[in-house]
């Protein structure tokens, strides 16, 4: 397996006018494999979001190597990243930012707007995502018709009718009970093992953590210690 993503001393500092610096990262290194399941694990109240906004390419470190497939994204112009942002990533968040008039189909369909698909390829990888999150039978189901967990699921499915490489995952069991975030997560493990898709999962949740193959705890802007988990 080859490197899909290779961060080295990420650094983040925040300036503001009277007011000393705050040193958000302070030196992360990681590097993450095709078809690795990864989590990070921060305190509630740290800058979790700034390193996964710098993953995702929609932030910019103070101080950075970041190789993509092996290119350095800081040479990239503006239009390269946001190409690279729509072929292989995705975001999926503790809320689900659904459009309230879309069916379950319509909103997985979404993306795929800007991709230059036909209209029967598209409709086929919907139905085909949203039956990977078991949810073809609530296709034409509305936000406020869905369970929370399937609300998530619909997002999810977004992500993969995409078929982005990595999966960025930012707290998405925060708004589940115990039974819900466990099927959830099991679900990711699924589409890991199953789809290879690479995943990148942030959160404060121990239990939630032990679903990755390996975790990484963050204290203070740096990895602090990094453990293997049984799967």
């Amino acid at each position: 397996m080859e490197d899909f993503m290779v961060l080295k001393d990420i650094k983040k500092t925040y300036w503001w006018k009277d007011m000393e610096p705050v040193y958000a990262l302070r030196g992360v290194s990681l590097t993450i494999n095709d078809w690795d399941f990864t989590a990070i694990m921060w305190p509630s109240w740290c800058w979790k979001s700034t390193l996964m906004n710098i993953v995702g390419l929609l932030d910019v470190p103070s101080s950075w190597q970041y190789l993509l497939r092996g290119k350095e994204v800081k040479n990239l112009s503006n239009d390269e990243q946001a190409l690279i942002r729509r072929n292989n990533i995705w975001f999926i968040f503790q809320w689900y930012n659904l459009l309230k008039r879309l069916s379950a189909r319509e909103q997985v369909a979404l993306p795929l707007t800007y991709m230059w698909i036909s209209s029967f390829k598209a409709k086929e990888r919907c139905y085909a995502a949203l039956e990977t999150v078991w949810l073809k039978w609530r296709e034409k189901a509305l936000p406020n018709q869905l369970s929370w967990g399937q609300q998530q699921r619909v997002c999810i499915a977004r992500a993969l009718v995409t078929n982005a490489g990595l999966i960025l995952a930012d707290e998405p069991t925060g708004a589940l009970d115990s039974k819900t975030w466990e099927e959830l997560m099991e679900l990711f493990r699924k589409l890991n093992s199953e789809q290879k898709k690479t995943i990148l999962l942030i959160t404060h949740d121990a239990h939630v953590a032990s679903y990755a193959q390996k975790t990484f705890h963050m204290k203070d802007g740096v990895f602090e210690k990094e453990e293997i988990n049984r799967i």
